[in-house]
């Protein structure tokens, strides 16, 4: 019941003007700030590992800020499932199209992470191509036919859950759909690599890689940056990667984090922060002291 409201509340915001909508969010977010303890906690500490120079006047405005990120990033989804085509490209514009377009055709590996604006990147994508991506399997049906009836609204959007594997995702990256990929969360050990991430030993997917060499793909980096006083999103595409990957899977899964350290350093509120996205440590027990223990 709840799911239901939530969506017909989604449904009758989106007809608001979009900065009416931003106000919303920002309005919601600061709410949750404030009640949301346990959220508010995982942020600061996340914070407080990758920028421990930061002081904890700055890091408190900052976790607020990504609190208000995050509340429009729920709000606004209601235009991505429901606006059309025009309103949508009046809100989303585009830097480095050329890299985007230049690299259809092939098997192609959009190489995103988890900033507040995921969504509307991925809208831009399957208006612009027939593409492929994964998602988490949710526990209310309702919501989850809902995300699948939207996300694949424009042109064919194939949608396999993660628990599926790697086979259908070759598949179709061997077809021509370009693959919209995170992997900046933490999925425990399983296919993951201990690498660092803001100097932090991190349990980072290393699947990227394999990809490309299964499917003979280009991995073309795709983030999307909210813009500020509410002009709506930023989709920047990124030069394809040459030498990529090499024969060090380590090295190879380091440059994906060193890239996605970088769009962090530009735009760190909208991170998202709370995600518990340091709780697998290391199995190394001399790494297993109370400071690493850092959620508890």
């Amino acid at each position: 019941m709840m799911a239901r409201l939530g969506v017909f509340l989604l449904w009758i915001i989106h007809f608001l003007p979009f900065t009416i909508q931003g106000l919303l969010g920002d309005g919601l977010g600061a709410l949750l700030y404030l009640f949301a303890h346990s959220r508010r906690r995982i942020a600061t500490i996340n914070l407080r590992l990758c920028f421990p120079q930061m002081t904890d006047a700055t890091r408190a405005r900052m976790v607020r800020q990504n609190f208000q990120f995050f509340s429009r990033s729920v709000i606004e989804r209601g235009i991505l499932w429901w606006s059309n085509r025009a309103r949508l490209q009046k809100l989303i514009r585009v830097e480095g199209r050329e890299h985007f377009d230049n690299a259809l055709g092939q098997p192609l590996i959009l190489l995103t992470a988890h900033f507040v604006g995921l969504d509307a990147g991925g809208s831009w994508i399957i208006q612009n191509a027939n593409g492929v991506s994964v998602y988490a399997r949710q526990k209310n049906r309702f919501l989850e036919e809902i995300i699948l009836e939207k996300r694949g609204r424009f042109g064919r959007q194939l949608l396999y859950a993660r628990q599926e594997g790697l086979r259908p995702v070759v598949k179709a990256l061997r077809a021509g759909h370009p693959f919209y990929y995170f992997t900046d969360q933490d999925f425990s050990t399983k296919d993951s690599l201990f690498v660092p991430f803001f100097g932090i030993s991190t349990a980072t997917l290393a699947t990227l890689p394999r990809l490309v060499k299964m499917a003979g793909a280009k991995v073309v980096p795709c983030m999307t940056r909210v813009l500020p006083d509410y002009q709506g999103y930023e989709v920047r595409f990124y030069p394809a990667w040459e030498n990529y990957p090499t024969d060090d899977v380590m090295a190879d899964t380091r440059r994906m984090n060193e890239f996605i350290e970088q769009r962090v350093l530009e735009m760190p509120e909208q991170y998202f922060w709370l995600h518990r996205r340091f709780k697998t440590r290391p199995p190394n027990p001399e790494n297993m002291n109370v400071e690493e223990n850092f959620y508890q």
